[in-house]
């Protein structure tokens, strides 16, 4: 659920000193504000829910010579004497000594006047740093405390035994930064209660304030763990905001009054009839629940997961026949024109025998076929229109759209999704996905939705041979295709994507492409990102149609490029993947009755995680399996890669470890959404002051629309 901005003059007034301005804070001013900015955020709220990121443990030690390179000691010593460098530029030692032996303390851009004050010849002082030795003499680099000897014990106890650590950016130091967190726990109130006090007690669970004391001011490492009981009562009331937020939208969804599409059932029998193949009991089944909904006269908000080449397209034109024999419209939004163009081709197929009229539009389409396609949809000529983010501008009027389908949702927010479904009066929504998502993620995300689920493939498919194969052997590959190519069938070699580099990925494809070129001449198509949309559709569009054998593509092929023919998928660097994008691009081929191969290039020596998804690979197809391995393997955030996953950024609960508490959130979210919708209660009324906390206003938002 994205923020949608805060709205303060409904923010609760006891969280104002929460929203407050870091600079705020005594002895903050402009400029560090702007570092804690960049590296906590800029409000109080930013700083005390930014956990620390490590632990300092200072060791009081007795004696120089006890100390061990690499830890943080706290020594009591004499000083001996100070020998400045010959310019400013090298280094001033000042000489340390106890009864064991001495210590080099070495300090950069030196002033020697504070030297001299803080560190005086014959003075004792309290000195805590980290020990390093260097040709046997043992040193420490700008000690972090320096304190004099006058009342015994009780100057050791002005240096701390444990420090938190926190995320810097250039020139923040940790003393800025713990001298903020400080500051902003002062700051912070006590505020009510909104967790259950049963669900409190049975964990033994601290208040929301104590918790955060304990979270900045840990006393061991495992204190500083993500499974001590203040953080997990930290995590938990993060994981329940959001679902709170996304069970107040389900909810709100579920509470207003949709349309009721009802229709005899003809144009759904016609398409069916009309059908090269029998659906699936899958497929008949999520259809059977898509339909419920539609007939209902509750608005939808379904989330349809489908297997690689499942047959979720055919499901969404089921579910276009039953709305357009109802009389409305249907939108179909794709993230790229490639994808949204392929909508519209398979769906006239599909749609053809019901004589129903599939257009596409996107920001290609200009002028006169712009205009044509406008005045259509707005007389209500055009029963489905597939388009790209094109189709929520102002100027798109539709006569009467009843249901908007979104297809892979990851690549669109919640905003996104708003949008479509205000181009109507309350259109049903029906949600796409081609990745098989792991249950906490759908939860995660999803939450505010039901979940219908595609998990088996149509009849006749093979199994795809998946092969495991070094780099090394590539030649062979590539001397095997001549036979795939004999018989007729064509080829996909996908190069991986460098990290922030597109111009090698550009040279990693185009050396491909030329190195094949060289040996199978013309018959070689190649596809990139850096193309031009209408570019790719004709390379794309030219594979399809049998113009190529080969085509070498990078991801770009990972969603939305079908050619039935293709038999044979080549993955080169395999190990740089991650399962789910490896799974997507395996399920490029294997359409057809034919017998499908995927061969994984590898790279050796491979790391114990690489190995592992490659021979998950090779063992499974179903994607719901992999997904859930893929989870295990890389942790949510690296899970589709972070910018793609949907999956929020938590600061406070880490999904991997805090798994458990995402399912009580879930059942504790709904059950309070659902006894309290409009949270009026005690318990209610605080947790408003959660979800303004937590940024996640959009459900209280959604709960005063009505």
């Amino acid at each position: 659920m994205e923020n949608y901005g805060q709205n303060v003059k409904m923010r609760p007034d006891i969280l104002f000193p929460l929203f407050a301005d870091i600079s705020t804070i005594s002895g903050i001013g402009p400029r560090s504000a702007e570092l804690l900015d960049k590296a906590m955020g800029r409000r109080i709220r930013d700083v005390v829910l930014t956990p620390p990121s490590g632990l300092v443990e200072r060791i009081k030690l007795p004696a120089i010579t006890s100390a061990v390179d690499g830890d943080m000691v706290t020594l009591q010593v004499t000083v001996q004497s100070h020998s400045p460098g010959a310019t400013r530029r090298l280094p001033y030692r000042v000489f340390v000594a106890d009864d064991s032996g001495e210590l080099e303390l070495t300090f950069f851009h030196a002033r020697p006047d504070y030297l001299l004050r803080i560190l005086p010849p014959g003075g004792d002082v309290i000195i805590s740093g980290k020990i390093e030795h260097f040709r046997g003499q043992a040193q420490m680099t700008h000690p972090d405390y320096v304190v004099p000897f006058k009342h015994g014990e009780k100057d050791a106890d002005q240096i701390p035994l444990f420090e938190t650590l926190y995320p810097l950016t250039a020139g923040l130091t940790q003393k800025m930064a713990r001298k903020a967190v400080d500051g902003a726990l002062e700051k912070t109130p006590e505020l009510p209660e909104w967790q259950d006090p049963a669900l409190v007690a049975k964990n033994a669970w601290p208040s929301w304030r104590t918790a955060l004391q304990a979270l900045h001011a840990p006393t061991s490492k495992i204190e500083a763990g993500e499974d001590t009981l203040h953080r997990r009562r930290l995590a938990y009331d993060e994981l329940l905001a959001r679902q709170l937020a996304l069970a107040l939208s389900r909810e709100h969804t579920r509470r207003q009054s949709g349309r009721s599409f009802s229709a005899t059932g003809e144009y759904v029998k016609e398409v069916l009839d009309g059908a090269p193949f029998k659906p699936t009991g899958a497929q008949s089944r999520t259809f059977a629940e898509i339909q419920a909904d539609l007939s209902a006269d509750t608005r939808m908000a379904r989330l349809l997961q489908g297997d690689v080449g499942a047959g979720k397209t055919f499901v969404a034109a089921l579910a276009a026949a039953h709305v357009c024999e109802a009389g409305a419209q249907v939108a179909i939004m794709a993230p790229t024109e490639i994808l949204a163009r392929q909508h519209k081709n398979s769906l006239s197929t599909l749609l053809a025998p019901a004589n129903l009229t599939v257009e596409a539009l996107t920001g290609r389409d200009k002028g006169k076929q712009r205009q044509a396609i406008l005045s259509g949809l707005a007389d209500g000529h055009i029963d489905v229109l597939c388009g790209t983010h094109a189709l929520f501008q102002d100027h798109v009027e539709f006569n009467n759209l009843g249901l908007a389908i979104i297809d892979e949702q990851h690549r669109f927010g919640v905003r996104d999704r708003l949008r479509l479904s205000q181009k109507g009066e309350r259109p049903d929504i029906l949600v796409m996905t081609a990745t098989p998502i792991p249950r906490t993620l759908a939860l995660t995300s999803y939450g505010d939705m039901d979940i219908s689920k595609l998990d088996e493939k149509p009849a006749g498919r093979l199994p795809i041979d998946t092969r495991i194969v070094p780099v090394e052997n590539m030649q062979a590959v590539i001397d095997g295709l001549e036979r795939v190519l004999a018989k007729g069938e064509q080829v996909y070699w996908v190069c991986p994507l460098v990290e922030d580099s597109d111009l090698i990925d550009l040279a990693s494809v185009e050396e491909r492409f030329s190195h094949l070129s060289a040996r199978f001449g013309d018959r070689v198509g190649l596809l990139h990102g850096r193309l031009k949309a209408k570019e790719k559709e004709t390379i794309s569009e030219g594979f399809k149609r049998g113009q190529y054998d080969i085509l070498v593509a990078t991801t770009v092929i990972e969603v939305g490029v079908d050619a039935p023919g293709a038999t044979v998928m080549v993955i080169e660097h395999a190990e740089r993947f991650g399962l789910a994008q490896l799974h997507q691009l395996r399920g490029r081929v294997g359409r057809n009755d034919k017998q499908s191969s995927c061969i994984l290039l590898y790279k050796g020596p491979l790391g114990v995680s690489s190995k592992a998804r490659l021979n998950i690979m090779r063992e499974t197809e179903d994607g719901f399996l992999i997904a859930e391995e893929d989870w295990t393997l890389r942790g949510s955030g690296d899970l589709l890669g972070a910018r793609q996953s949907g999956l929020p950024a938590y600061k406070l609960a880490n999904l991997d470890k805090h798994k458990n508490l995402l399912e009580t959130a879930v059942t504790d979210a709904r059950l309070l959404a659902s006894t309290d919708r409009d949270l009026q209660s005690e318990r209610g009324q605080a947790a408003r002051i959660l979800l303004y906390l937590f940024e996640q206003d959009i459900g209280i938002k959604l709960m005063q629309s009505g």
